[in-house]
């Protein structure tokens, strides 16, 4: 399975690179720190140099040791794992679900850095993530140049115009998601071209396309709703890079088209899947904009700083973004979270990961229903924008699976493939 590759091969790879990235910054810790920021770049190296060596060679997954705030609620979910097995075998790296061990390696990874100060606040990926976002200069360009442009003339758009605005911007946030780093183990992955151009030949390997439910969904709200009620719509978001521009023109349209009026993002609170967004990444990410010696690009960077400012848009970040549970767990183990995404009128889900965690990362039968397989998470109205890149996936009519399948077998990994795909909730 793909699970097996990306444990064989794909995570011992993303933790060399992390091992070796802090090499290359050795002299930057002393620098900063001294001897004491040397030092500790070599016990990180030596605990996750030991966590390689655990992956490699299938050993039982340990509870976690460090105080960090998550950590009870990570060893209650390895019990829950060990429970499982019926007391077969210790749950291991192999031998366990692969959204387990995944998320517990980027956990362990986060662990290693924040159990050795003075880099305890180091990002290993961040790196990665800067360097996706200046190699798709050209595409973020692109899209800056078209969104101002659009703009200028927004209020003259009738309601079909706006619905085509819509749609051809959530396109471009979908494909945003080819641009995924832990996918191509911290390969480049960035976007050269101009995504506008090829929604019309990428149209055909959408698979489930919902968008006309999420218009409904964002009209009807608007008129239903009285003078002093707001339309609130989240997003929760996949990679830094492209992919996060595309996810900040697509908010900026949903206010400037009167669609939404507030915009929260949900990030990641530590370094997680590589190319995740942090909150550092989303202000990283808008800073650049706004000093780019580009017109439209630094524009777009304003508007955003001016939306943050006047909290039309708003950037959270939560523990449960980064634990290993499913989301249907979410009103058990994060109420909190959960009762804040109830305030929503329309949640957006980016990404691969989202989707193994909106469905539980079962392998489902394709045509089973995706209300079902989200196991009555319905917080609200939800939406997942996603490139296949893990095998799970539902809500697909019946023999279409099987017949892509056929002809190709690689289709859910490939990264080729797109699903808008929507839930009405309760």
């Amino acid at each position: 399975s793909f699970a097996y590759f990306t444990i064989k091969d794909r995570l011992p790879q993303i933790l060399t690179k992390v091992i070796d990235t802090l090499h290359r910054h050795k002299n930057e810790f002393f620098e900063e720190h001294g001897e004491k920021g040397v030092e500790a770049e070599k016990r990180a190296i030596s605990f996750l140099s030991k966590l390689r060596n655990e992956l490699q060679t299938d050993k039982p997954v340990t509870p976690l040791e460090d105080e960090l705030p998550d950590a009870a609620l990570w060893n209650q979910y390895l019990d829950y794992q060990r429970n499982l097995s019926n007391g077969n075998a210790e749950p291991s790296w192999f031998q366990s679900p692969w959204l387990f061990v995944e998320c517990y390696m980027y956990r362990r990874i986060h662990a290693a850095l924040a159990q050795n100060p003075p880099i305890d606040n180091f990002d290993v990926f961040k790196e990665g993530k800067a360097q996706n976002f200046f190699e798709s200069q050209e595409a973020v360009i692109a899209l800056c140049t078209y969104f101002q442009e659009l703009l200028k003339n927004i209020k003259d758009l009738d309601e079909k115009q706006l619905q085509e605005e819509l749609f051809k911007l959530l396109q471009v946030s979908l494909w945003g998601n080819k641009c995924d780093l832990s996918f191509s183990a911290g390969e480049v992955s960035s976007q050269k071209s101009s995504v506008l151009q090829s929604l019309e030949n990428l149209l055909p390997y959408i698979l489930v396309n919902d968008m006309e439910k999420l218009w409904s969904v964002l009209v009807n709200v608007k008129k239903n709703g009285t003078e002093r009620s707001n339309v609130r719509v989240d997003i929760i978001l996949d990679n830094a890079g492209f992919e996060l521009v595309t996810d900040l023109v697509l908010a900026d349209f949903l206010l400037a088209s009167k669609l939404a009026d507030e915009v929260y993002f949900h990030g990641k609170s530590i370094p997680w899947y590589v190319s995740d967004t942090t909150k550092h990444d989303f202000n990283w990410t808008v800073k650049q904009l706004q000093s780019a010696n580009h017109m439209w690009m630094s524009r777009c960077g304003i508007n955003w700083e001016g939306n943050l400012k006047k909290r039309a848009w708003v950037f959270c970040d939560h523990m449960f973004w980064t634990l290993p549970h499913d989301f249907s767990s979410m009103g058990e183990v994060a109420p909190d979270l959960y009762a804040e995404l109830q305030k929503s009128n329309l949640l957006l889900f980016k990404g691969d990961l989202n989707y193994r965690k909106l469905t539980g990362d079962r392998k489902w039968e394709y045509s089973v229903p995706f209300h079902q397989a989200l196991n009555k998470f319905h917080p609200a109205p939800l939406c997942s924008l996603r490139t296949l890149k893990s095998d799970t996936q539902v809500g697909l009519k019946p023999g279409q699976g099987e017949q892509i399948q056929a002809s190709e077998p690689e289709w859910m990994v490939s990264g080729k493939y797109g699903i808008i795909q929507f839930d009405a909730g309760l």
